[in-house]
C-alpha cells in the first residue's frame, strides 16, 4: 500500500491510478457545504465582499491547503466547550453536494485531493485532470475507527458555522483512503454508474 505524506507534489498525484489503495500522513482540513459556498461566494465568485475575518481564516487555511487536502467530514467532536478538541467520530460524508464548487476549490488553493464518499461528477473529475488531484474514497460507516487516525486537531475556523460544519485543521497519520477519481480521466464511479445502467436495462428488456 503506497503511503503519502501532505503536502503531496503534482508528480506523486499523477502517479496515483483508480484502485490504489492509499495512507496519508500530515495535516488537512475539514469542510462540508457551508465552507464550500463560503469559499465560492467570497473568493471564486465574489457574489460577497469579504470581511477582515474571512480575509484572515483565507490567508490560515492557504498554506495548508496548498498541496492538501479538503476532507468532507462533519465530525463528533469533544472539548468544544473547553477548547480541548478530540475527535471521537470522523465519518465521510456524501461529496457530490459539492459538486458546483470543487474544481474551482481545487484551482484556487492547488489542492491535491478530495477525500469522500460516493464519488463526483464530471466538472470535479476534470479539475482533477487540470489542477491536477484526486479524489480519495474514504470508508462509510467506519466513523470512530477513522477519527483514531487523528492524532490531534491543530485548530479550527468558523465555528460559527456549527461543530459539523467548520473547518477543522486536523493531523492525520495512515489515514486509509482509496483512489476512486485520478488526474488522467478515470473514474470508478462513472464505471459502476455505466455498468449498473447496463444492468438494468438488460434486467427490464426480461
Amino acid at each position: 500500500m503506497k503511503k503519502l505524506t501532505l503536502p503531496i507534489s503534482d508528480d506523486e498525484i499523477r502517479a496515483l491510478k483508480v484502485g490504489e489503495p492509499v495512507l496519508l500522513s500530515g495535516v488537512m482540513m475539514t469542510g462540508r457545504d457551508a465552507v464550500h459556498k463560503w469559499l465560492n461566494d467570497r473568493f471564486i465568485a465574489k457574489k460577497v465582499e469579504p470581511s477582515e475575518d474571512d480575509l484572515a481564516v483565507y490567508e490560515a487555511i492557504k498554506p495548508i491547503l496548498n498541496g492538501g487536502i479538503i476532507y468532507h467530514c462533519g465530525p463528533v467532536v469533544g472539548g468544544v466547550e473547553t477548547g480541548d478538541y478530540k475527535f471521537i467520530a470522523a465519518g465521510p460524508t456524501t461529496s457530490i453536494r459539492e459538486e458546483p464548487y470543487q474544481a474551482d476549490v481545487m484551482k484556487l488553493f492547488n489542492l491535491k485531493g478530495v477525500i469522500g464518499k460516493g464519488g463526483m461528477g464530471p466538472k470535479t473529475l476534470q479539475g482533477c485532470q487540470d489542477t491536477p488531484a484526486v479524489y480519495f474514497h474514504a470508508i462509510g460507516g467506519a466513523a470512530s475507527l477513522i477519527a483514531q487516525r487523528v492524532e490531534k486537531v491543530l485548530g479550527v475556523h468558523k465555528l460559527d458555522f456549527g461543530v459539523p460544519e467548520a473547518m477543522w485543521v486536523i493531523q492525520v497519520k495512515d489515514f486509509p483512503v482509496v483512489v476512486t477519481m485520478d488526474s488522467h480521466g478515470g473514474s470508478q464511479h462513472a464505471i459502476v454508474e455505466e455498468e449498473s445502467k447496463a444492468v438494468l436495462e438488460d434486467l427490464l428488456q426480461k
